[in-house]
């Protein structure tokens, strides 16, 4: 069989499948600024502006989709998580890269060589020490510094994940002297109420009592505490709040008394499964009506099943590659638990992501019933997340939200990732949604209006969150 005619591999057309869809991308979607909402990135390395020594650093570590691919091919953890050397590390995963044909994990691998450092071989273990020594002495320079890796992608905002008893210093840091991005905290409020657990929910108290200055003996206090550091968020620029959960939780009467649990809790004894849903669900509340004070934007990741394999969770500790997607009941208590915060005028902007690909018309669907004229878009069905945000899950979470909802208000992309050489899922991302359109043009089922559909394309691309999120001053002067 012969190739002479195939389509060059992630060309400048990757993609995209057609004349509309190539205008879109290139005239529309192409050069817009990226605003970051949600991401993992450690803001000490931002406020820093750290240098990697080598691509390892900068790409490997704390990566754990490139993680659960190596294991499935056999690599021993020890070059993965484990004692190997850098380059060690890195030869292993160019050797694990020519087998993710058809995993993302291939478009983006190339896809980050190609816009970091002009490097347009496909990676394998042939070119693995060469392609180690070249990026390593590129990122040994401050143009590959973190700061510098964001604005070469044109990084207006970036949102960190921050717990309530972090102090903030890097955030506060970086204020003084800003690059030309934003950097704002994202309030990520789970250890509050994660009382399956006394030992560890006591110790997480401890930190949460000196954060906030409010020695915690009971519920009032702890609700008190969270207060204290939702205001001080606020005061530091944080705008977001985010929830990682298996499901929202709902109750419609007092079944129980959340500061019984708690005081249960604070003598050690372990609640009961439905006294954890409870606290959670109270506890919840209680911070969504302090979001809604603050005008802040609300996120929650639902569906992940966390910590699988209990041998590797033993040994290694959480977040380490070993979760799946959940099959946990989301539309009723999603629906109560929303609605109890409408029924006060107190629901805020949201933003919901399911990890379950058959939650789609669930999700897509339940945002409607709340929103209710008072500002655009103010309910979101976020865009493809975790095992979604690859080609097949964009385009499926971004075609039911346009059957379900209207895209047009979409906010658009977010990395949610640990490594500053991730961004180019930004790209991924323009290209399917240009593609989507363009598509849909070329076959008469859109106009061939490429102005109008042009600014829609900007507007999910960019002009939508940025106009969604206020952030303050977050372009540098």
């Amino acid at each position: 069989m012969s190739f002479i005619s195939a389509k060059p591999f992630l060309d400048d057309n990757f993609l995209l499948e057609n004349e509309f869809s190539k205008v879109l991308y290139h005239d529309y979607a192409k050069n817009l600024p990226i605003i970051d909402y949600h991401n993992h990135l450690p803001p000490d390395q931002i406020s820093k502006n750290r240098i990697f020594d080598n691509i390892t650093q900068a790409w490997l570590n704390g990566d754990h989709y490139k993680w659960r691919a190596m294991r499935t091919l056999g690599v021993s953890e020890n070059f993965i998580t484990g004692n190997a050397s850098d380059l060690e590390k890195f030869k292993k995963w160019a050797e694990s890269v020519p087998y993710t044909l058809r995993n993302p994990l291939y478009h983006w691998t190339h896809m980050e060589l190609r816009r970091y450092f002009d490097i347009e071989e496909l990676l394998s273990e042939k070119n693995a020490e060469e392609i180690y020594r070249r990026t390593t002495e590129l990122l040994m320079n401050d143009e590959f510094s973190t700061c510098s890796l964001l604005e070469k992608m044109r990084v207006e905002v970036v949102c960190t994940t921050d717990d309530p008893a972090d102090d903030l210093q890097h955030h506060q840091d970086y204020a003084k002297n800003p690059s030309d991005f934003g950097l704002f905290p994202a309030f990520r409020p789970d250890k509050s109420f994660a009382i399956e657990n006394p030992e560890n929910y006591l110790s997480y108290l401890d930190k949460l009592s000196l954060a906030s200055g409010i020695v915690i003996k009971n519920y009032e206090d702890l609700l008190q505490a969270l207060q204290d550091r939702v205001d001080y968020f606020d005061r530091n620029g944080g705008r977001l709040s985010d929830h990682g959960l298996e499901q929202l939780y709902f109750f419609k009467s007092n079944a129980y008394d959340e500061h019984k649990i708690f005081k249960k809790v604070m003598d050690g004894v372990i609640p009961s499964q439905e006294e954890v849903a409870y606290f959670k669900f109270t506890t919840l509340l209680a911070l969504c009506k302090m979001y809604h004070a603050k005008g802040w934007t609300q996120q929650f990741h639902l569906g992940a099943m966390r910590n699988n394999n209990g041998r590797m969770f033993r040994q290694m500790g959480p977040d380490m590659g070993f979760d799946s997607i959940g099959d946990y009941s989301q539309a009723s208590a999603l629906s109560g638990f929303l609605n109890e915060l409408d029924n006060s005028d107190q629901l805020t902007q949201t933003i919901l992501y399911n990890l379950n690909p058959g939650d789609n018309e669930v999700f897509a669907t339940m945002v409607g019933n709340f929103n209710d004229g008072s500002i655009r878009g103010k309910i979101q069905f976020g865009s493809g997340w975790w095992f979604l945000d690859q080609k097949d899950g964009m385009e499926a979470q971004m075609n039911v939200l346009s059957n379900m909802g209207l895209i047009s208000t979409f906010i658009g992309m977010l990395t949610d990732s640990r490594s500053f050489l991730s961004f180019p899922r930004h790209e991924y991302f323009r290209r399917i949604l240009c593609n989507l359109f363009g598509k849909d043009m070329a076959k008469g089922e859109l106009p061939q209006d490429e102005k109008w559909i042009g600014k829609i394309v900007q507007d999910i691309c960019y002009h939508n969150a940025r106009n969604y999120f206020q952030f303050p001053n977050h372009v540098k002067p």
